[in-house]
């Protein structure tokens, strides 16, 4: 009898245990509940943390969650607006806005994330292929890139036009992810979701192209690197060349004046022979003796024939000597015609 009524005790305590667990419930700061019956949503949606209590056995609790989610989209291939074919990488952040329609309309995350992809994805390829892939790149009109060093100034510009140089942009890629944003706002509205934010996390050219990308890129340093030689070779031609006029005018400069200096010290040593041979007649005879002993040092060689007049002056000393012989002809003797 005793252990009958244990039993039936027991028992009773169990499924008293049972009803009250599925009675009450608990929600944390992390989530959001919504009370089913039957499928059907009871009630509003639960928010605030703590314990909560629902009809047992007939009532669902379906846990919904209030952080920010994630979403990371699959690489999608996308045309641009000057027909380059891309893949572009977004993700975003996102919450349950609504609890109940987002419980009417999808359920639960799973879903949530096939119509995120579906929007999402949709409103990129949209907004990619209406602009031209420069656009996409740059994240704002405001930020200038970095150019190399050596590409600017005039020389540069001179030389390389507008090789190496970007070109401007008008609405950049900051401007793009709001344009998605804003467009896929509205629709994921209708599902309950609030979208917090998205990004552009990568953008890949079609291994296809990529060939002719790489072959374009390097025509291009081959096109930089050609004007850098024919600067070079100019700027080497018109050193040369300045080099050679400062050498001729350095020259010509130089032989000026010595020439200057030489006419100087001639003229001073013409006027001190001057005053020291003009003092008597002896002194100037010895100055023209000299003169012209000078004179045949440099105008007589071993072999030199020479054919003067008997009454030329440069002859007079050559008659006075005698021609070197014993009988020396007198000065006042004059010499025989040859």
């Amino acid at each position: 009898m005793k252990m009958g009524f244990l039993i039936a005790f027991f028992a009773g305590a169990l499924v008293v245990l049972y009803v009250l667990a599925d009675t009450c419930y608990t929600v944390n700061e992390m989530e959001q509940v919504i009370i089913t019956q039957f499928g059907k949503p009871v009630g509003q949606p639960i928010v605030e943390p703590g314990l909560h209590f629902k009809q047992p056995f007939v009532q669902t609790v379906n846990r919904i969650e209030k952080r920010f989610l994630e979403w990371d989209g699959a690489p999608v291939g996308i045309p641009t607006k000057d027909k380059t074919y891309i893949y572009v990488d977004t993700f975003a952040r996102w919450r349950v806005k609504d609890a109940m329609q987002y419980f009417l309309r999808i359920q639960d995350e799973r879903s949530a994330q096939s119509r995120l992809e579906d929007i999402l994805g949709s409103e990129t390829r949209n907004a990619v292929a209406k602009h031209e892939l420069i656009e996409i790149i740059r994240t704002n009109k405001d930020r200038k890139p970095a150019q190399d060093d050596s590409l600017k100034g005039p020389a540069g510009s001179a030389a390389l036009g507008s090789v190496g140089a970007l070109p401007p942009i008008t609405i950049g890629r900051c401007k793009i992810e709001e344009e998605i944003k804003k467009a896929a706002e509205g629709k994921l509205a209708d599902f309950g979701i609030e979208l917090l934010d998205l990004r552009i996390k990568r953008v890949d050219y079609n291994p296809e192209v990529l060939d002719s990308i790489y072959k374009r890129m390097m025509s291009e340093r081959q096109q930089i690197a050609q004007a850098f030689r024919a600067e070079g070779e100019g700027s080497a031609a018109r050193i040369a060349g300045q080099k050679e006029r400062e050498l001729n005018e350095i020259q010509s400069t130089a032989y000026r004046q010595a020439q200057q200096i030489r006419g100087e010290a001639d003229a001073k040593a013409a006027e001190i022979y001057a005053r020291a041979y003009t003092q008597n007649a002896q002194a100037a005879e010895f100055y023209a003796f000299l003169k012209s002993m000078e004179t045949y040092k440099k105008i007589f060689a071993k072999d030199t024939t020479l054919l003067l007049s008997t009454d030329s002056d440069l002859f007079s000393f050559l008659k006075r000597a005698g021609f070197g012989s014993k009988n020396p002809v007198p000065a006042t003797t004059p010499a025989p015609k040859p």
